[in-house]
């Protein structure tokens, strides 16, 4: 039985975060025996439940804030206990496992989740160069981001494989549109917005705030909904309070029901400056919900622009305005996207392939020697580079 175990920051339902709950999920339990660990603690709303469910052995290391030389210990005494096969790493956490994991674990993965210059600071970005020079396999999620990846870092990534979800948990809300918006104060007619995205700079709610006040809420009729967390709430709210939008603005925070947020909107909305392969549009699309989104990273590989949604410049505020007003002006258009992006995501984004491709990328590398010969996976298959 292959051992893998996944290293992340922590376990808040976000995007890499439900993508690796995802796979672990899903993944053989007669063929693999799997581990995650969360650098940080365990937090309320996570998503360690439901990994304990499915038999997924969980390690929390209690990072503090900043660089923590304490990783280095811990990390070493996870891997003693679980002698992981594979070690597979997301995000900025392979700084904590190379030194320690190197030497020790036939095959390391790292999944690049972003536009990589954006992945991890100097340091990071260096480290990560000798680590993928020295046999670290590196997955990218989108063709935009093996672009990043192949121009910051030099060389091909081992591996393309797109982000998959459980599309058809979100064709089917437990909670009807209507029970939804009369439990959560939002009127049967009014036209809404929802963006599920961490207040954070990279997702920009600064530029849908301004939109939103410039077309709908100036308008009338029109709801945003906002759900997540994140440092910047606080200042998103003030900013809603000063263009004069509160009443019309519902932070819903962290959401554990996002396909029944998704059935009672009308358009999902996403305005981030930079992306990688962003798994809350891919939800919204399987909800049969239109997007308005910006064209960065990997989104213009899963909306098609005038056919699934509408894409804008990042930054640009009138243009999401006037993105906004045009879907709300005309429904029949608006269903005929939605459906459009319900058909792509039920034929492209659903989890079994994003799970064919890595148990095979598993499997490929604990079956050749590592003397510098790679592979590559592309949309489930093993293909040499």
């Amino acid at each position: 039985m292959m051992r893998v175990l996944h290293v992340v920051p922590d376990l808040v339902p976000y995007g890499l975060e439900n993508m690796v709950a995802s796979l672990l999920r899903s993944m053989d339990r007669a063929r693999f025996q799997t581990g995650v660990v969360s650098l940080y603690a365990e937090t309320p709303g996570g998503l360690e439940d439901s990994l304990r469910e499915a038999g997924v052995r969980l390690y929390h290391l209690e990072k503090r804030r900043g660089l923590d030389l304490r990783m280095y210990p811990r990390m070493m005494r996870v891997l003693r206990d679980f002698r992981p096969d594979i070690l597979h790493t997301h995000n900025y956490v392979l700084r904590y496992t190379y030194p320690v994991a190197a030497l020790r674990v036939p095959g390391m993965v790292h999944t690049i989740h972003n536009v990589a210059d954006r992945e991890v600071d100097r340091t990071g970005l260096w480290l990560q160069q000798f680590a993928f020079r020295m046999g670290v396999r590196a997955v990218t999620i989108g063709d935009e981001v093996s672009a990043s990846f192949r121009r910051v870092y030099g060389f091909q990534e081992a591996a393309l494989i797109p982000n998959g979800i459980p599309v058809r948990q979100y064709c089917a809300p437990a909670v009807s549109r209507a029970e939804w918006r009369a439990r959560h104060g939002v009127d049967a007619n009014e036209f809404v917005y929802l963006s599920v995205a961490r207040f954070w700079p990279q997702k920009d709610h600064r530029t849908l705030l301004e939109a939103f006040a410039k077309g709908p809420g100036r308008i009338g009729g029109a709801r945003l909904l906002l759900a997540g967390e994140g440092a910047l709430r606080e200042a998103t709210a003030d900013l809603a309070s000063r263009l004069g939008i509160a009443a019309q603005v519902t932070f819903l925070g962290q959401r554990a029901d996002i396909a029944d947020v998704l059935g009672a909107a009308d358009v999902f909305v996403l305005s981030s400056r930079w992306e990688g392969n962003p798994l809350s549009v891919m939800e919204a699309m399987s909800a049969g919900r239109a997007v308005l989104a910006t064209g960065v990273g990997a989104i213009p590989e899963l909306v098609r622009h005038g056919r699934d949604g509408l894409l804008v410049e990042a930054g640009d505020a009138a243009g999401m305005a006037d993105a906004m007003c045009l879907l709300q002006a005309q429904p029949a258009v608006l269903r005929k996207m939605g459906n459009s992006g319900r058909e792509r995501a039920l034929a492209r984004f659903d989890l079994p392939a994003m799970v064919r491709a890595y148990t095979e990328l598993y499997e490929q590398l604990l079956g050749q020697e590592y003397a510098g010969t790679t592979a590559g996976v592309r949309a489930g298959k093993c293909t040499p580079i």
